[in-house]
């Protein structure tokens, strides 16, 4: 489904303004916004990191340029840029760690890599590094499902599971970069609990992840479970969440039990965040949100997820949450970077 965007005219639009860029593994997302987040402009282009991050740090300085130009603006009436990027990192220091995600022709060139800052050179302006789900829950915070919170948690539910805790105009970035790193709380430490995608047993990204959706529904159908999914897979489908969700609408039980056993695994893993920070709320997004508000099953996912907070949950906490899907979809990051790197310009003012 194609993401509807709305856009302002510069004339409508509250300076000071600013840039976010989204770094993805497959696209980069750069979009201008207004000193209250609305977009001026947007584009995407292909990352492709197998040419390498310096290959990909010039051209995320290009299309900051041509972001701005479409935006009837000049560089120099940007007060910042903001960067959200998958991977581990330092955040301090402005560099990727090591981001899976993103490899090179020899594997490793966007290891240790100063991202920040060979962005900045290449834009010509002062750039906020953040990570990507960080970037993406300021973004819900500052103008999406989560504009009337004061703290609140996102999580996105993709391959993995990706999660930013915002309070107040802080992003939880942690000691070490690694703060929010909510796929990878426990929720099961038996001795034969799932191995996660890093490598550790237990993991919420180990059952309630796309990846974990795909891996479970296959060993059910090897068991010989029932499910109308033997049949679209014999036809040629890819077993996908899409799928799963497809047959779900019509009913398939295997399907639903699937979807509605990573509601109880969020709604474990949302207890866990609520028993911690006690936020005002917290929000589903991604990929995998089986439809959200707009499906029948989207709305009764998130009640399974409700449900299981109802019953783990201190009662003041379960009365008083909100729990809801993200709205912004994949506009999130590039609007939560820019909101992360106006935060930093009214810290630190120009520079």
């Amino acid at each position: 489904m194609s993401q509807k965007r709305s856009f302002i005219s510069l004339q409508e639009a509250r300076a000071p303004f600013f840039v976010g860029i989204d770094l993805g593994g497959t696209n980069t997302k750069v979009g201008v916004v207004d000193d209250t987040g609305r977009s001026l402009s947007w584009l995407s282009v292909p990352t492709e990191p197998e040419k390498g991050p310096e290959d990909a740090a010039a051209r995320m300085g290009a299309a900051v340029k041509d972001a701005i130009a479409k935006a009837g603006l000049q560089p120099s009436d940007i007060a910042r840029v903001g960067l959200g990027s998958p991977g581990t990192m330092d955040i301090p220091a402005g560099m990727l760690v090591e981001p899976v995600n993103l490899r090179g022709e020899n594997g490793d060139e966007w290891y240790h890599f100063p991202i920040r800052d060979r962005v900045s050179h290449h834009c010509g302006l002062p750039v906020a590094f953040a990570n990507d789900a960080a970037a993406a829950a300021y973004g819900e915070f500052w103008i999406g499902s989560g504009r009337d919170f004061h703290s609140m948690v996102l999580f996105t539910l993709g391959t993995g599971i990706g999660c930013g805790i915002i309070i107040g105009d802080l992003s939880i970035d942690g000691e070490n970069s690694h703060g929010a790193e909510c796929g990878h709380i426990i929720v099961n430490d038996a001795e034969d609990a799932r191995v996660c995608g890093c490598g550790q047993q237990g993991h919420l990204e180990a059952y309630a992840s796309a990846t974990a959706v795909v891996k479970r529904t296959r060993e059910l159908l090897d068991a010989g479970r029932n499910s109308s999914l033997t049949a679209r897979l014999a036809d040629g489908a890819e077993l996908s969440p899409k799928l799963i969700a497809e047959e779900a609408e019509k009913g398939d039980e295997l399907s639903l039990e699937i979807i509605f056993e990573v509601a109880r695994y969020m709604g474990i893993g949302t207890v866990n965040l609520m028993h911690t920070i006690d936020p005002n709320g917290v929000l589903l997004g991604g990929a995998m949100t089986f439809g959200g508000n707009g499906s029948e099953l989207g709305r009764r996912f998130l009640a399974r997820v409700k449900e299981e907070v109802d019953r783990r949950a201190f009662a003041v906490l379960a009365e008083r949450i909100t729990i809801d899907f993200a709205s912004l979809g994949g506009d999130a990051g590039y609007i939560g970077a820019a909101g992360i790197a106006r935060v930093e310009h009214s810290r630190v003012g120009s520079v």
